[in-house]
């Protein structure tokens, strides 16, 4: 099993790098990013502030993507 974690602070192309899957997830999220046509820098947390949610939905992202991190291993 890998070290690889996934934080707020993670970029949103180190976390695509890491888990492909995260662009269809943040998507059905409401969360546009890289390769469907609304492209967005920065930090996961700062991606998911802009498109207004709170800590808590950022929190649970966070937890989602981990476990899908772990299954995709």
């Amino acid at each position: 099993m890998s070290e690889r974690k996934i934080t707020k602070d993670i970029e949103i192309e180190d976390l695509i790098d890491i888990l492909p899957d995260a662009v269809t997830y943040l998507m059905d999220e409401g969360i546009r990013c890289l390769r469907c046509g609304e492209p967005i820098w920065g930090t996961l947390e700062n991606a998911a502030k802009e498109k207004g949610f709170s800590d808590e939905d950022i929190e649970r992202f966070v937890n989602e993507l981990n476990n899908m991190l772990v299954a995709a291993e």
